[in-house]
C-alpha cells in the first residue's frame, strides 16, 4: 500500500505528470523513503548535493541565508520535489530546507535519477519544463524585487 501512495505522489507531481506510470512504478522503487521530525534540517545552503527529495506529506521551510541573514523564501508541500537543480548540476545546495511539522519525503540518488534520465527521455523532458517554469518564476520575483528597490520613497504626511 505504501509503494502505491508513493506512485500516486509521482503521478500528481507537475515535473512527473507526464511520464508513463510504469515509469513512475520504477522511480518510486528506486526512492528512500525519509522522515524528518519538527525543525530537523533536510538539506543545509552550501553543502554538496547528490541527491533530490519528492514530499510525500507535511511540509518544509525554504530558508536562504545571505549577508548574515537568513529568510525563508518559500514553503513547499505534497508532491513538491527540491534539490533536483544541484543534483542535476552537481553544485552546492542553493537552500536550506527545513521541516515544518513532520515531513516524509523519498529522497532519489544522483546516479539513478540520472540513469533513469537517460533511459527515459520524456523523464527528463518534462524535469526539464518543470524546471524552466520555477526559473521563470523566480527571474519574475526577482525583477519584481529590484524595481521595488529601485522605486523612489513615497513622500510622507507631516513634515
Amino acid at each position: 500500500m505504501k509503494f502505491e501512495a508513493e506512485v500516486n505522489a509521482l503521478q500528481r507531481t507537475p515535473m512527473f505528470q507526464g511520464v508513463d506510470p510504469s515509469r513512475l512504478r520504477l522511480l518510486a522503487f528506486m526512492g528512500e523513503d525519509r522522515t524528518f521530525k519538527d525543525g530537523e534540517m533536510v538539506v543545509r545552503q552550501g553543502d554538496s548535493s547528490d541527491s533530490a527529495y519528492l514530499i510525500l506529506s507535511g511540509k518544509a521551510d525554504v530558508i536562504v541565508e545571505f549577508g548574515g541573514r537568513a529568510s525563508t523564501v518559500a514553503q513547499l508541500g505534497e508532491s513538491e520535489v527540491f534539490g533536483e537543480m544541484a543534483m542535476l548540476c552537481e553544485t552546492p545546495r542553493t537552500a536550506t530546507v527545513q521541516a515544518r511539522g513532520e515531513l516524509r519525503t523519498l529522497l532519489f540518488e544522483r546516479e539513478g535519477m540520472l540513469r533513469l534520465l537517460r533511459e527515459f527521455p520524456e523523464m527528463a523532458i518534462e524535469m526539464s519544463r518543470s524546471l524552466a517554469q520555477r526559473l521563470e518564476r523566480t527571474t519574475v520575483e526577482l525583477a519584481r524585487l529590484r524595481a521595488q528597490a529601485a522605486a523612489p520613497a513615497a513622500p510622507t504626511d507631516g513634515g
